[in-house]
């Protein structure tokens, strides 16, 4: 509410042009879901988004792991992550265009290519931090390949897997507006690149702050009662 509250004062000493009230915003967004070009945009987005980030969590996640539990592996692979985790992301996305084309494809792998690294990083770090005494259990009573991972190898994990979840999310999301800015003949990032050249800030805002409603909507009713659900065997603090 105070965000909204401030907001509106400035809005009241810059020109509408360059900066709009919540109330001219609110008019946009209404109008444009009405129409449903909105909604369209924003599922389209929306789908890029989850394609990315699954992929992005699968094929980092199994990287972080090995590298985590394998010397050999590590040693390998350390090198091409350091290298990923530098090149910018704007050059991934372009090289992602030339090398693959103007599709789909070439659009969800750049992101996830971009968030691959970042999650490996985290899980890694959380296979090297597992206890091997839990392990050894497993091992002593031969646990079948299922439940060593149900039961032993996923509980450690999952505080890293979350927290490369909620920071994947958010660079995701960032990634796939620039990819639909830069090859994309839909998508918010579309739609935000076609009003930045009709200089029309009132619609950019407005795609904006729809987007953002969203995302915080997966945060705050998939995400976090996710990681509750997941955490619910720890113990409470008193």
């Amino acid at each position: 509410m105070l965000f909204f509250l401030l907001w509106h004062v400035v809005s009241l000493y810059v020109s509408p042009r360059l900066f709009p009230s919540p109330w001219e915003v609110a008019t946009f967004i209404a109008r444009e879901t009405a129409s449903g070009v909105l909604p369209y945009h924003l599922s389209i987005t929306l789908m890029r988004v989850v394609a990315a980030f699954v992929l992005a969590m699968a094929v980092g996640s199994a990287l972080g792991f090995l590298m985590g539990r394998s010397r050999g592996a590590d040693v390998v692979l350390q090198p091409w992550l350091i290298l990923t985790l530098n090149i910018p992301a704007l050059v991934v996305i372009i090289l992602s265009y030339i090398w693959i084309g103007l599709t789909e494809t070439a659009a969800i792998t750049a992101v996830a290519l971009n968030k691959i690294p970042n999650v490996a990083v985290t899980i890694r770090e959380g296979a090297r931090a597992m206890e091997p005494a839990y392990m050894e259990m497993a091992r002593v009573y031969r646990f079948s390949r299922v439940k060593l991972y149900r039961d032993v190898v996923a509980p450690q994990l999952q505080p890293y897997f979350a927290a490369a979840a909620r920071s994947g999310i958010a660079l995701v999301w960032k990634i796939v507006l620039v990819v639909e800015l830069l090859g994309r003949s839909n998508g918010v990032g579309f739609q935000i690149h076609l009003y930045f050249q009709l200089f029309d800030v009132r619609a950019i805002m407005g795609y904006t702050l729809g987007f953002v409603v969203v995302m915080l909507a997966v945060e705050f009713l998939a995400l976090q009662p996710l990681d509750r659900r997941a955490q619910r065997w720890r113990p409470k603090p008193v």
